[in-house]
């Protein structure tokens, strides 16, 4: 049972490598019958099925933390494995989804014929921001009791992973298909991760109604606005995350020295 938590931290980053296969896998396909125009739109089911498996991979993610809790088993090589994982899962992956919508994105340009991948590598900037962001939480791990330093990773990819399935429930929400709106959206992930904003943890370790009330909160605006919004609700989630933690900010006296 002591190799089980270890075991749970492969499944999730064996779940991010088959996200990356699903993503690498989407091609553009023709939506016109006349062979000599044709209209190139993203390929929907691939990307969808990758997002189910950067979920799954999240899941893991819970469960060998908890399995190490419950058997009490810790030890640096859980720990350095954890966070190659979450690199592959929440890192690569999502890169590898902007990579695809910024592909996407470039095509439907007037200039298509001529873009070059080197403007679709910008994307690849959240999986190199996501390791910074894990060296920093293992060096800086114990001083993060009841709060987090900079997003956490798997929040990042989490959000990314529902841009398909937003998609997916909407083909019309073209917007996303902006190469500058794309650009700005991983310039700002990437700051997330790396800032000095301290982001509350879902569970706190002080159990007042004060500790509990911007989780409240946070759990409360993402329920009223899923009905609405289904998947899309993600950008509501991830802004009330943000403010949430900015207005309710952890003190850094609740964290241990």
């Amino acid at each position: 049972m002591k190799h089980l938590p270890n075991a749970l931290t492969l499944a999730n980053l064996f779940c991010g490598c088959i996200a990356i296969t699903y993503i690498l896998g989407a091609q553009n396909f023709n939506t016109n019958f006349d062979i000599s125009t044709y209209v190139e739109v993203p390929a929907i089911e691939q990307p969808y099925i990758a997002s189910l498996f950067i979920f799954m991979a999240a899941l893991f993610d819970m469960l060998d933390g908890a399995a190490a809790r419950a058997l009490k088993v810790y030890s640096p090589l859980g720990k350095d494995l954890d966070s190659l994982a979450d690199l592959v899962s929440f890192g690569v992956a999502p890169s590898m989804i902007l990579f695809k919508m910024l592909w996407a994105a470039h095509i439907t340009q007037p200039d298509a014929m001529e873009v070059s991948l080197f403007l679709m590598s910008p994307a690849l900037f959240l999986a190199c921001f996501a390791a910074l962001r894990l060296a920093i939480f293992n060096q800086t791990s114990t001083e993060q009791t009841n709060y987090f330093i900079g997003m956490p990773t798997p929040a990042i990819g989490l959000f990314v992973a529902t841009f398909p399935l937003m998609q997916w429930q909407n083909p019309l929400l073209s917007y996303f298909y902006k190469p500058w709106l794309l650009y700005s959206i991983v310039a700002l992930l990437c700051w997330l991760m790396v800032s000095k904003i301290r982001f509350f943890k879902l569970l706190p370790e002080d159990k007042t109604l004060k500790s509990w009330l911007p989780r409240i909160l946070l759990l409360l605006g993402g329920l009223v606005a899923v009905p609405f919004l289904g998947w899309s609700a993600s950008l509501v989630f991830m802004s009330l995350y943000v403010v949430l933690s900015l207005v309710f900010k952890p003190s850094p006296s609740v964290a241990k020295a």
